[in-house]
Protein backbone atom coordinates (compact mmCIF):
# COMPACT_ATOMS: atom_id res chain seq x y z
CA UNK A 1 0.00 0.00 0.00
CA UNK A 2 1.72 3.81 -1.06
CA UNK A 3 1.54 6.41 1.45
CA UNK A 4 0.87 10.36 0.59
CA UNK A 5 -1.31 11.57 -2.25
CA UNK A 6 -2.17 10.13 -5.85
CA UNK A 7 0.18 10.90 -8.49
CA UNK A 8 -0.69 11.59 -12.38
CA UNK A 9 -0.69 7.87 -12.91
CA UNK A 10 -2.82 6.58 -10.76
CA UNK A 11 -6.45 6.66 -9.97
CA UNK A 12 -7.48 9.04 -7.35
CA UNK A 13 -9.42 7.49 -4.00
CA UNK A 14 -13.10 5.87 -5.44
CA UNK A 15 -12.11 5.94 -8.77
CA UNK A 16 -12.68 2.66 -10.81
CA UNK A 17 -9.77 2.80 -13.04
CA UNK A 18 -9.86 0.22 -16.07
CA UNK A 19 -7.04 -2.30 -15.15
CA UNK A 20 -5.50 -3.80 -18.51
CA UNK A 21 -5.73 -7.51 -18.75
CA UNK A 22 -8.30 -7.72 -16.05
CA UNK A 23 -12.09 -9.15 -17.04
CA UNK A 24 -14.86 -7.20 -15.48
CA UNK A 25 -17.34 -9.60 -16.66
CA UNK A 26 -20.65 -8.63 -16.58
CA UNK A 27 -19.65 -5.05 -15.17
CA UNK A 28 -19.39 -4.04 -18.75
CA UNK A 29 -22.82 -4.35 -19.86
CA UNK A 30 -24.60 -2.63 -16.90
CA UNK A 31 -25.33 1.07 -17.75
CA UNK A 32 -25.39 1.97 -13.70
CA UNK A 33 -21.59 0.85 -13.73
CA UNK A 34 -20.92 2.56 -17.04
CA UNK A 35 -22.60 5.71 -15.36
CA UNK A 36 -20.79 5.41 -12.51
CA UNK A 37 -17.33 5.60 -14.23
CA UNK A 38 -17.97 8.79 -16.20
CA UNK A 39 -19.71 10.24 -12.98
CA UNK A 40 -16.12 9.81 -11.28
CA UNK A 41 -14.30 11.17 -14.59
CA UNK A 42 -16.66 13.98 -14.46
CA UNK A 43 -15.47 14.63 -11.21
CA UNK A 44 -11.80 14.35 -11.39
CA UNK A 45 -12.47 16.65 -14.30
CA UNK A 46 -14.38 18.87 -12.00
CA UNK A 47 -11.60 18.70 -9.31
CA UNK A 48 -9.38 19.84 -11.40
CA UNK A 49 -10.91 23.12 -13.01
CA UNK A 50 -11.78 24.24 -9.34
CA UNK A 51 -8.32 23.52 -7.83
CA UNK A 52 -7.15 25.39 -4.85
CA UNK A 53 -10.80 27.05 -4.81
CA UNK A 54 -11.81 25.19 -1.69
CA UNK A 55 -15.36 24.22 -3.44
CA UNK A 56 -17.06 20.90 -3.92
CA UNK A 57 -19.92 20.02 -6.50
CA UNK A 58 -22.98 20.35 -3.58
CA UNK A 59 -21.32 23.85 -2.78
CA UNK A 60 -20.81 24.80 -6.83
CA UNK A 61 -24.21 23.19 -7.26
CA UNK A 62 -25.67 25.18 -4.15
CA UNK A 63 -24.09 28.61 -5.30
CA UNK A 64 -25.29 28.20 -9.04
CA UNK A 65 -29.01 27.39 -7.64
CA UNK A 66 -29.34 30.02 -5.12
CA UNK A 67 -27.65 32.51 -8.25
CA UNK A 68 -30.53 31.46 -10.66
CA UNK A 69 -33.06 31.53 -7.54
CA UNK A 70 -32.72 34.21 -5.40
CA UNK A 71 -34.96 33.88 -2.63
CA UNK A 72 -34.97 30.47 -2.81
CA UNK A 73 -35.93 29.06 0.54
CA UNK A 74 -33.05 26.37 2.49
CA UNK A 75 -35.83 23.87 2.15
CA UNK A 76 -36.12 24.36 -1.26
CA UNK A 77 -32.27 24.41 -1.83
CA UNK A 78 -32.48 21.37 -0.01
CA UNK A 79 -34.73 19.70 -2.19
CA UNK A 80 -32.50 20.49 -5.38
CA UNK A 81 -29.84 18.94 -3.61
CA UNK A 82 -31.57 15.97 -2.69
CA UNK A 83 -30.50 16.34 0.74
CA UNK A 84 -32.40 17.56 4.38
CA UNK A 85 -32.81 20.81 5.41
CA UNK A 86 -30.30 20.10 7.85
CA UNK A 87 -27.72 19.51 5.01
CA UNK A 88 -28.82 22.46 2.57
CA UNK A 89 -28.19 24.62 6.42
CA UNK A 90 -24.69 23.62 6.34
CA UNK A 91 -24.05 24.39 2.81
CA UNK A 92 -25.52 27.82 3.68
CA UNK A 93 -23.80 28.26 6.44
CA UNK A 94 -20.25 27.11 4.43
CA UNK A 95 -21.17 29.87 1.83
CA UNK A 96 -22.41 32.50 4.54
CA UNK A 97 -18.89 32.11 6.21
CA UNK A 98 -17.39 33.22 3.48
CA UNK A 99 -19.64 36.05 2.45
CA UNK A 100 -20.62 34.09 -0.62
CA UNK A 101 -24.48 34.19 0.38
CA UNK A 102 -27.01 35.64 2.63
CA UNK A 103 -30.24 34.69 4.49
CA UNK A 104 -32.65 37.49 4.28
CA UNK A 105 -36.20 37.97 5.27
CA UNK A 106 -39.03 37.12 2.36
CA UNK A 107 -41.17 39.98 1.73
CA UNK A 108 -43.84 37.92 0.96
CA UNK A 109 -43.54 35.76 4.58
CA UNK A 110 -41.57 37.47 7.51
CA UNK A 111 -41.20 34.34 9.00
CA UNK A 112 -39.01 32.74 5.84
CA UNK A 113 -36.07 33.39 4.91
CA UNK A 114 -34.97 33.51 1.12
CA UNK A 115 -31.22 33.06 -0.28
CA UNK A 116 -29.01 35.52 -1.88
CA UNK A 117 -25.80 35.81 -3.59
CA UNK A 118 -23.60 38.61 -2.10
CA UNK A 119 -21.58 40.75 -4.33
CA UNK A 120 -18.64 38.58 -3.79
CA UNK A 121 -20.50 35.70 -4.35
CA UNK A 122 -21.77 36.45 -7.72
CA UNK A 123 -17.96 37.39 -8.66
CA UNK A 124 -16.98 33.47 -7.38
CA UNK A 125 -19.66 32.03 -9.17
CA UNK A 126 -18.99 33.80 -12.73
CA UNK A 127 -15.30 32.79 -12.43
CA UNK A 128 -15.87 29.42 -10.96
CA UNK A 129 -19.26 28.53 -14.06
CA UNK A 130 -15.87 29.74 -16.22
CA UNK A 131 -13.37 26.71 -14.76
CA UNK A 132 -15.83 24.15 -14.50
CA UNK A 133 -17.25 24.96 -18.26
CA UNK A 134 -13.66 24.80 -19.49
CA UNK A 135 -12.93 21.33 -17.48
CA UNK A 136 -15.96 19.98 -18.57
CA UNK A 137 -15.02 20.52 -21.97
CA UNK A 138 -12.16 19.49 -21.86
CA UNK A 139 -13.55 16.04 -20.25
CA UNK A 140 -16.18 15.54 -22.98
CA UNK A 141 -13.72 16.56 -25.75
CA UNK A 142 -13.66 13.13 -26.47
CA UNK A 143 -17.05 13.01 -28.00
CA UNK A 144 -18.30 15.03 -31.08
CA UNK A 145 -20.91 18.14 -30.41
CA UNK A 146 -23.44 15.65 -31.74
CA UNK A 147 -22.40 13.38 -29.53
CA UNK A 148 -22.81 15.30 -26.42
CA UNK A 149 -26.04 17.10 -27.09
CA UNK A 150 -27.31 13.20 -27.98
CA UNK A 151 -25.53 11.68 -24.79
CA UNK A 152 -26.99 15.05 -22.53
CA UNK A 153 -30.44 13.91 -23.85
CA UNK A 154 -30.26 10.57 -22.81
CA UNK A 155 -28.64 11.23 -19.49
CA UNK A 156 -31.65 13.38 -18.96
CA UNK A 157 -34.29 10.91 -20.02
CA UNK A 158 -32.42 8.42 -17.39
CA UNK A 159 -32.21 10.86 -14.43
CA UNK A 160 -35.81 12.00 -14.61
Amino acid sequence: MRNGPPNARSPRPGSIARVAGLSYGDLDGIFGYALRRAQLAGFEAFRRATARQDITPARYTALVIVGANPGLTQSALGAALGTARSGAMMVVDWLEARGLAERRTLPQDGRAWGLYLTPQGESRLRDLKRRVRAGDMQFAARLTPGERVTLKRLLDKLGG
